[in-house]
């Protein structure tokens, strides 16, 4: 089904719908935000009234059975991803998912059958797929600027952030029953997920996680290798209790390499033998916005296909599972 205008709800209207992603439903051509759902209705109330949304529910089913409402954000823990995917799946309106799209590969196949068998869109929020900045490194990498890639390596260690010290009551984030795992699920997935997209599936893994600060239950350190379907190396080490805040990946090839953070607004570095150039770029107000132009422009009928579906994002549900499954058994 194609629309001429995407009318938009929202599935937990908290935090990152703040600034990250609700605003870019309203500012996307031939898109409306029209509704929102919170558990606490007093809170999507005020969310609704500060936003300009039209409707409130506290009630995520009357949302999804809106008939205003053509196309559905899943903005929840992961915990509850498959469950309103495939509801609003039964409902037949499209799905965007928030990332990890899931608590594990197994709930990620059950959401891509159940849109299947709608014959809907699962979308997720892989937003980096779409900005400018990495869609510039995977041009470099497809124009052979540092010939043929080799091997890559991420590094992104942090310190403790002082909520997470909070033992009585942990952020949801770091609750492996609501969040898939620990903090490696929340930000680790964003990089695998980019490598997926500038260089291919992953078909290999070997992982291993630990819990070394005891802050909380899920891990808090995770150190992998994996192996692209092209042949290409991945190593990988993610630390949540470190000294100071680092975030680096490098793209090595058989004649320069390619630096560049996930997170960080520090530009693109390409080095070769005798050459290096940088590319800045700023980073859009609403991270979402790019992904969702490209979704509404797939949904209307007036643009390509979008980069993150429910098939890459499950993907990048795979490798996280596997980096983690010895703390897991």
């Amino acid at each position: 089904m194609k629309y001429d205008k995407v009318r938009w709800g929202i599935i937990g209207c908290g935090d990152v719908t703040e600034v990250k992603s609700g605003p870019a439903f309203q500012k996307v051509q031939n898109s409306e935000l029209v509704a929102v759902m919170r558990r606490n209705g007093e809170l999507a109330q005020d969310f609704a009234k500060r936003h300009n949304v039209a409707k409130w529910y506290d009630d995520a089913d009357a949302l999804i059975n809106d008939p205003e409402v053509d196309a559905v954000y899943i903005a929840t823990p992961p915990g509850s991803h498959k469950e309103y995917t495939i509801k609003v799946a039964k409902a037949g309106k499209p799905v965007y998912v928030e990332k990890p799209m899931a608590l594990n590969f197994a709930e990620c196949e059950e959401m891509i059958a159940a849109c299947e068998t709608a014959g809907v869109p699962l979308y997720v929020a892989y937003y980096r797929r779409a900005q400018p900045k990495f869609v510039k490194i995977k041009e470099l990498l497809e124009a052979k600027e540092i010939g043929d890639v080799r091997f890559v390596s991420s590094m992104q260690y942090r310190q403790v952030s002082e909520d997470v010290k909070d033992l009585q009551n942990p952020p949801w984030r770091v609750q492996s029953e609501l969040a898939g795992g620990g903090l490696f699920f929340d930000l680790a997935s964003h990089t695998l997920d980019i490598f997926d997209f500038l260089l291919g599936p992953i078909k290999d893994v070997q992982g291993f996680a630990s819990n070394q600060a005891g802050y909380y239950r899920a891990e808090d350190i995770v150190t992998g290798t994996y192996l692209f379907e092209s042949g290409i190396h991945g190593v990988g080490s993610w630390c949540f209790s470190a000294f100071e805040n680092v975030d680096v990946n490098e793209i090595v090839g058989s004649k320069g390499k390619i630096s560049f953070s996930t997170f960080g607004n520090d530009p693109i570095i390409m080095r070769k033998e005798n050459e290096e150039k940088r590319w800045s770029f700023d980073r859009p107000q609403h991270v979402h916005q790019p992904l969702v132009e490209m979704i509404v422009a797939d949904l209307t009928g007036d643009g390509g296909k979008c980069p993150s579906t429910g098939v890459t994002g499950a993907r990048t549900n795979w490798v996280l599972g596997k980096m983690v499954e010895n703390y897991y058994l």
